[in-house]
């Protein structure tokens, strides 16, 4: 662990920097570490405490703005890239945006506290079509208390810092072997379960040309979209309701009677779209099928879409249609 404070003594800010740069990339590199030793190193006249939050929010703001404007350029299909490479692909996307969309724009403030959650936020600004310059001030406010807090706390505690490391290192391999054994146990367990997810019984789907034909040919089926509401304001498919996907079952049981019913959403492996479907079964629904791709299949097939305010009713026990226009 000594290396680490040789390394920020060595390389001091220009390491901070990268560190920063490269977790909130999104790569599972901790930057917090070298912020604190930099903060507690200050004490002894190599950087001044602004210097290092300067840099550590310069780092921030290049990153964040990298996803944001990928997330204009890309929409929906970036946020899928970004969970489909992750550990929990099921439930990336669906966490991710509830948790924006509670919060909207204010959530970036707190958005780097919450693991996994920075990336996916300032990537969701960018596909919800945020303004350039309310996603810079809310991002620099979360940027400064990040940043000032790992700061704050290494300037706070810069002696008990060393006395920290010194345990660290009297613990030598063995305490390296326990970080890295418990690591594994953790990427193991997330592997078990992205397996069992891929080896579930598949439920049907539906391609978008073919529910095309069917809405043409006025054999519309009952269509749910269970995106996020920020996702909504991109469009909707033509007649499609929306349904909150942590509704309880008896919401299910009151929608309207269908022979069949579509789900769609803007997910990895159609993963929203098919629990619900799933549910939707248990309900009492005869047929229940997912869009496969969900709703960038749709659009990639040069298919039309209509504003959420046009589209049907919401769901029973769901929030009011003018809630989500």
């Amino acid at each position: 662990m000594q290396l680490l404070v040789e390394l920020v003594q060595t390389y001091g800010l220009g390491l901070a920097f990268a560190a920063v740069l490269i977790e909130q990339i999104g790569l599972p590199i901790p930057s917090y570490p070298i912020l604190l030793v930099t903060a507690a190193l200050s004490a002894q006249g190599n950087f001044r405490l602004a210097q290092v939050v300067a840099v550590a929010v310069t780092a921030c703001l290049f990153a964040d703005f990298s996803w944001y404007w990928l997330g204009v350029r890309f929409g929906g299909r970036l946020l899928g890239l970004m969970c489909r490479i992750s550990l929990s692909p099921d439930s990336c996307v669906q966490q991710s945006t509830t948790i924006y969309e509670r919060w909207g724009a204010p959530a970036l403030t707190v958005a780097k506290f919450v693991p996994g959650f920075g990336t996916v936020a300032t990537a969701m600004a960018g596909i919800v079509r945020l303004g350039a310059f309310e996603f810079a001030v809310f991002d620099l406010i979360g940027a400064l208390l990040w940043s000032g807090l790992a700061v704050a706390l290494g300037w706070t505690f810069r002696t008990a810092i060393d006395d920290v490391l010194q345990v660290l290192e009297s613990a030598g391999r063995f305490g390296l072997a326990m970080i890295a054994t418990g690591l594994g146990l953790y990427v193991l367990v997330k592997l078990v379960q992205r397996t069992r997810s891929a080896r579930a019984p598949k439920l049907p789907r539906i391609s978008a040309s073919e529910l095309y034909a069917m809405i043409q040919e006025d054999r519309a089926p009952l269509l749910i979209d269970v995106r996020a509401q920020a996702s909504r304001r991109l469009g909707v498919i033509p007649g499609s309701r929306w349904l909150d996907p942590t509704s309880p079952q008896e919401a299910l049981r009151a929608l309207p009677r269908a022979e069949e019913v579509v789900v769609y959403c803007a997910c990895p492996n159609d993963a929203g779209a098919v629990t619900i479907a799933r549910r939707l079964l248990q309900a009492g629904f005869p047929r229940a099928r997912a869009l496969q791709g969900g709703i960038d299949a749709w659009i990639a097939s040069g298919l039309p879409l209509q504003p959420a305010s046009m589209s049907s009713p919401p769901a029973i026990g769901t929030a009011p249609l003018h809630a989500l226009a």
